[in-house]
C-alpha cells in the first residue's frame, strides 16, 4: 500500500506553515524563553490558531468544524512542533466540541498526564484530573471514530478552573522547558490506560521537532568552515546528519500510518520512534553545531527541552514498548509478555 499526501493535505501542510512562520516565529519564541517569570501565553497568537481553524479541525462541519480526519491533524501537528507553538495544544484541539469555547479558543483546556499539568494559570478547563485517565475499558475511542474528544476521557467531566491555579494540592515546578509552566498535582491511585488521540498528536509534534532539527543541521553544516571546508564534508558529520534523516523518517511513516489506521499498538509504535527521533535528534544538532550549540543563545536546546517534556507524556517508553510487545506476540499467536516491574 502507498501512503502519498493529496493536494489537499499539503495545502493544509503549506497553509499551517505560513501561519505559524508569521505568527510564532523563532525570535517571538526567544523573547518569551528570555523573559522574567513563568511564559505567558500569547492569546494574540492562540485566536489566529482557532481562526485557522487548529482545535476545530476534527469537529463536523455542522457543528462549526472544518471536518477533517486524524491524517490532517496530524499534519497539522507536526507542524506545531517543527515551529515549537506553546500551549496545551493538543488538550484543547481534542476538547472541542465537548467543552464549550475549546474549538474557537476562547477556552484554554489543559490536561493532567500522571502527577504534572502544563499551563495551569492559563486554562480555564483541565481534564483527567484525578480521574484514572481513562474512559472505560481500553481508555481509547471506537476504531474509525471521528470525533476528536472520543475516548479521551469518556464521560469524566472536565474541571472547571478559577483563575490561576486552582486544583487542590497543585505545586509549580521549574520546567526543563522554559516555554511550557508545570505544575505538580496529585497523581491518580490508578493512572488508567493512556490517551489514543493525545499519543497520535503528541507524536506528530516530535516528528516535528525531528525534521526541524535536521533541517538546521544540514543547514550548519554546510555554511560552517573548519580547515577551509564545510564541517559536513568531515565523514563524522555526515554520518550524523544522515542519522537524524533516518530517524525522521521511520518516525514520520510510523506517524502517518498510526494515524490513518487508528490502531492503539501502531499508535504506541509511532509515538516511541518519534520520541527517540525528536530527541536524537536534538541532541545530535547540538553536537553538530559544537561549542555554539551548548549556549543559550543557540535555539536549539529549545528543541530538546521541548521533546524532554513530550517524551515524559504518557504513553512513557515502557509503556509503548509493552503496548507494542504484545500486540506483535498477538499476531504471532504466542503468549503476551508478561508487565515488567
Amino acid at each position: 500500500m502507498r501512503f502519498r499526501l493529496t493536494e489537499d493535505q499539503r495545502a493544509l501542510q503549506s497553509a499551517t506553515r505560513g501561519l505559524l512562520d508569521r505568527v510564532c516565529p523563532p525570535k517571538a519564541l526567544r523573547a518569551m524563553a528570555d523573559g522574567a517569570g513563568p511564559p505567558r501565553l500569547d492569546r494574540v497568537v492562540w485566536a489566529a490558531l482557532a481562526e485557522a481553524g487548529v482545535f476545530a479541525l476534527r469537529l463536523p462541519e455542522d457543528a462549526g468544524g472544518v471536518g477533517l480526519g486524524a491524517p490532517e491533524a496530524v499534519l497539522v501537528f507536526e507542524e506545531l512542533g517543527r515551529a515549537l507553538v506553546p500551549g496545551p495544544l493538543a488538550a484543547t484541539h481534542l476538547a472541542a466540541g465537548r467543552v464549550a469555547g475549546a474549538a474557537t479558543g476562547e477556552t484554554v483546556v489543559t490536561r493532567a498526564d500522571g502527577g504534572l499539568v502544563a499551563w495551569l494559570a492559563e486554562a480555564g478547563v483541565v481534564e483527567g484530573y484525578g480521574t484514572g485517565g481513562g474512559a472505560g475499558p481500553s481508555g481509547v475511542g471506537p476504531p474509525g471514530a471521528e470525533s476528536p474528544g472520543a475516548g479521551a476521557f469518556g464521560a469524566v467531566p472536565p474541571v472547571a478552573l478559577p483563575p490561576g491555579p486552582g486544583l487542590p494540592g497543585a505545586v509549580p515546578l521549574r520546567s526543563v522547558d522554559p516555554l511550557t509552566p508545570l505544575h505538580r498535582v496529585p497523581p491518580p491511585a490508578d493512572p488508567g490506560p493512556w490517551d489514543l488521540s493525545a499519543a497520535l498528536l503528541t507524536a506528530a509534534e516530535q516528528l516535528g521537532t525531528a525534521g526541524r532539527v535536521t533541517e538546521l543541521a544540514v543547514r550548519y553544516a554546510r555554511e560552517r568552515e573548519q580547515f577551509g571546508r564545510p564541517v559536513g564534508s568531515f565523514q563524522a558529520v555526515k554520518h550524523l546528519c544522515a542519522d537524524m534523516l533516518v530517524r525522521t523518517e521511520l518516525a514520520r511513516a510510523a506517524v502517518y500510518a498510526a494515524a490513518v489506521s487508528g490502531d492503539p499498538a501502531e499508535t504506541a509504535g509511532a509515538k516511541l520512534l518519534a520520541d527517540d527521533a525528536a530527541v536524537a535528534n536534538a541532541r545530535d544538532c547540538v553536537q553538530i553545531h559544537g561549542g555554539m550549540g551548548f549556549t543559550w543563545e543557540a535555539d536549539i536546546h529549545l528543541h530538546l527541552k521541548r521533546a524532554w517534556l513530550r517524551a515524559r507524556t504518557r504513553p512513557l517508553a515502557a509503556e509503548a514498548e509493552e503496548a507494542a510487545a504484545r500486540a506483535l506476540a498477538a499476531s504471532a499467536g504466542a503468549p503476551a509478555p508478561r508487565p515488567s516491574l
